[in-house]
C-alpha cells in the first residue's frame, strides 16, 4: 500500500488537526532522518465549523461570531491557503498528510491531480464537472459567468514536499451555511453539493469507497 487510510467518522474541526498534524510531523521527521515514512490518508465529517485560511479575510464573514454560536457553529483560523469554508455532516473532508517526492510529484501538479481525481469522481455519478482559471477546487459549468458553482474546496500546507489539509467534497451538505460567508472569498460564484444535483440525498459510505478507490488508483504504489 501507498498509504495508510483511516476513516475517522465524524469529529471537530480540531481534533482532525490534530491528527494531520501528528502524521505530518512524523512524515517530516522520517524525511529529516532518511528513514522511510509513512503516507496517510484521512476521510472524516466534521461537526459544523467556518475555516479560515491564512490568506483569508475575516470580512468574508457575513455574520457575528454570536451568531455562529447560536447555530452552533464553530470558527477556526487554519495555517492552510485560501480562503473561507464550510466544514459539516454529509461532506466528506479529505486529509492526504503525503510525501509528494514519493510519486516525484510537484505542489502544482498535486492540487491538479487532486481536482482530476475529483472530476473523475463526479464523472462516476454523470456530473461533468471541471476548473475554474484562478481557482483551485471543483467547479460544475465553470464556463458559464452567473451558473458556475463550486462542489470541492481545496487548500493545502506543504513543507519540504510533506502535504497536510486538502479537499471538503459536498456530498449531502446543508449548503445553507454558506449563506454566511463569501465562500472561498467569491462573491459572485455558487456552491452546490452532490444531492443537489442529483436531486436526492446520496450514499455517503457509498461515496467514500469510491473516492477512496480513486485515491489508490492516482496515489499508487511506487514499483522499484
Amino acid at each position: 500500500m501507498s498509504f495508510i487510510y483511516t476513516d475517522s467518522g465524524k469529529l471537530t474541526y480540531a481534533e482532525g488537526l490534530e491528527r494531520q498534524t501528528e502524521a505530518f510531523e512524523a512524515l517530516l521527521d522520517a524525511k529529516r532522518n532518511g528513514t522511510e515514512g509513512q503516507n496517510r490518508l484521512f476521510f472524516c465529517e466534521h461537526l459544523p465549523v467556518l475555516t479560515i485560511g491564512k490568506n483569508g479575510r475575516d470580512t468574508n464573514l457575513l455574520v457575528s461570531e454570536a451568531f455562529l454560536l447560536h447555530r452552533g457553529i464553530s470558527l477556526f483560523h487554519a495555517n492552510r491557503g485560501g480562503d473561507i469554508t464550510y466544514h459539516g455532516p454529509g461532506q466528506i473532508t479529505g486529509y492526504p498528510v503525503f510525501d509528494l517526492e514519493y510519486w516525484q510529484m510537484g505542489l502544482k501538479q498535486y492540487v491538479h491531480t487532486l481536482e482530476e481525481l475529483i472530476i473523475r469522481f463526479l464523472a462516476l455519478y454523470g456530473i461533468k464537472a471541471g476548473r475554474l482559471e484562478g481557482a483551485a477546487g471543483v467547479w460544475i459549468d465553470a464556463q458559464l459567468p452567473a451558473g458556475a458553482r463550486k462542489i470541492c474546496a481545496i487548500g493545502i500546507k506543504s513543507s519540504r514536499y510533506v502535504t497536510m489539509h486538502g479537499f471538503a467534497l459536498n456530498i449531502n451538505t446543508d449548503l445553507s451555511c454558506f449563506s454566511l460567508i463569501n465562500p472561498c472569498g467569491f462573491t459572485d460564484k455558487g456552491v452546490t453539493s452532490l444531492e443537489r444535483e442529483l436531486g436526492a440525498p446520496q450514499d455517503f459510505e457509498h461515496a467514500k469507497a469510491l473516492l477512496l478507490g480513486l485515491f489508490r488508483e492516482f496515489f499508487p504504489l511506487r514499483v522499484a
